[in-house]
């Protein structure tokens, strides 16, 4: 029974990747676009989320500042998951809606990207944060699943939306994870040309 269990955990997730893909493609290059155009101006990419979706957050500014696949110079990405000062002493003297979006109002300039990621689309902190990068003419990238939620609907037509057509949270984020791992390796070739191996 836990074999079955396991197997039918793979299945799903592949099968979602699969079906994903077609829809999904389009707004990921449009997402590439987006941060290339920001990092070669001289801004930079913020990114949040809770839980999962902060762990992203984090992944995603590592491999920027660090590298994905191939030695280049580091490149501006912050998470604003990651100070417990702030995060603590916002929650404590405002509230938890504005953890991120105080951080968007402290660091974002107009030209810089927010990714923001929400599995519902309908988390009140990050709502609050593509709020704030909006006042400031930031872009925003927003990962979603679901129907998109209220986040989806915030959205100008400058900024960009990829919503993975799924309803249960761990296939969403497994899809938000690839995605990830497909914009930067995108940044990268837009950065440097060709593959990684040739």
């Amino acid at each position: 029974m836990n074999t079955q269990r396991i197997l039918a955990h793979f299945h799903e997730s592949a099968e979602l990747k699969i079906q994903a893909a077609s829809a999904l493609a389009q707004p990921i290059s449009q997402a590439i676009e987006l941060m290339f155009f920001a990092l070669s101006n001289g801004n930079k990419i913020l990114a949040c989320g809770n839980g999962g979706s902060a762990a992203d957050c984090q992944h995603f500014a590592a491999e920027l500042v660090g590298r994905f696949e191939r030695e280049r110079f580091p490149l501006p990405a912050m998470s604003l998951t990651t100070d417990t000062s702030i995060m603590t002493a916002v929650g404590n003297d405002y509230s938890y809606r504005e953890i991120f979006s105080k951080q968007v109002q402290a660091f974002g300039q107009a030209g810089d990207v927010l990714l923001a990621i929400s599995t519902s689309g309908n988390s009140a902190n990050v709502i609050a944060a593509v709020e704030a990068a909006l006042e400031r003419e930031m872009r925003v990238v927003a990962l979603t699943g679901k129907d998109g939620g209220a986040l989806g609907k915030l959205l100008t037509d400058a900024d960009v939306h990829i919503c993975v057509p799924h309803t249960r949270t761990a296939r969403i984020q497994e899809v938000h994870l690839v995605t990830i791992h497909c914009i930067c390796d995108g940044i990268d070739v837009a950065l440097f040309g060709g593959d990684v191996n040739e």
